[in-house]
């Protein structure tokens, strides 16, 4: 290193897991953003399978029907933190994936072993082509998709505060009915069978129920910076 030059960046892959309302998205795509990475919502992916299950009209009750059509449905993720997508044979469904239809039937969908493995390779995929490196929220990343990423986060905060931060996103949903969905989803997630809700062991936790956005922010871009430069 020479004349004072800061230290070569190089590509890192950030896994960030949690549980809904830590921040996850907001905190992953601003992280991104900053450092010129790329940005990957595995939820999206799984809330696009379930709105095509949906569509056409799969049991899903019936974890053997959904596996049967798992590798049907063609799926394509942008990973532009500014302005991530994500299609279905290629509608944009950035929008009806954020339906309460979707969301109360992404869980039993996401739980069946074959929809979890094909969504996996398509998610390694995308890690492994991400030439500056990449940030990939989700719930089990850093304990299944991708074990070996250089960094781990795991968000965290009281059901409470996610209930709040959810109903706000929802536009004045029920604070008592968001809490109670909240919990069902984590207690889904997190006994599900195959890659559950999980922190790695070597991750490290960020507790934000007390910290602003921008506070969760900045810490997560130290810890990027941290492991990009080597210090």
């Amino acid at each position: 290193m020479e004349n004072g030059a800061a230290p070569t960046a190089k590509p890192v892959i950030v896994a960030i897991d949690g549980p809904s309302g830590t921040g996850k998205s907001s905190t992953s795509k601003a992280v991104a953003a900053q450092l010129g990475l790329s940005y990957l919502d595995t939820g999206a992916q799984y809330r696009a399978i379930t709105w095509w299950m949906v569509t056409n009209g799969i049991d899903l009750e019936d974890p053997t029907a959904i596996a049967a059509v798992a590798g049907k449905p063609e799926l394509v993720s942008g990973t532009d933190p500014a302005a991530p997508t994500i299609t279905v044979d290629g509608v944009d469904v950035a929008g009806p994936i954020r339906t309460q239809e979707v969301t109360s039937k992404v869980s039993a969908v996401s739980a069946v072993p074959e929809v979890r493995t094909r969504i996996t390779e398509l998610q390694r995929s995308i890690a492994a082509g991400a030439e500056h490196g990449i940030v990939v929220e989700g719930r089990d990343i850093g304990t299944t998709v991708l074990p070996d990423a250089d960094l781990k986060i795991f968000l965290t905060a009281s059901p409470e505060a996610r209930a709040a931060r959810r109903s706000g996103e929802l536009k004045g949903a029920d604070l008592h009915t968001t809490r109670e969905a909240l919990i069902k989803r984590d207690a889904a997630d997190s006994s599900r069978k195959t890659s559950p809700l999980a922190k790695a062991d070597d991750a490290v936790e960020v507790d934000t129920t007390e910290l602003t956005l921008a506070q969760v922010i900045e810490c997560v871009v130290t810890l990027v910076e941290e492991k990009r430069t080597g210090k």
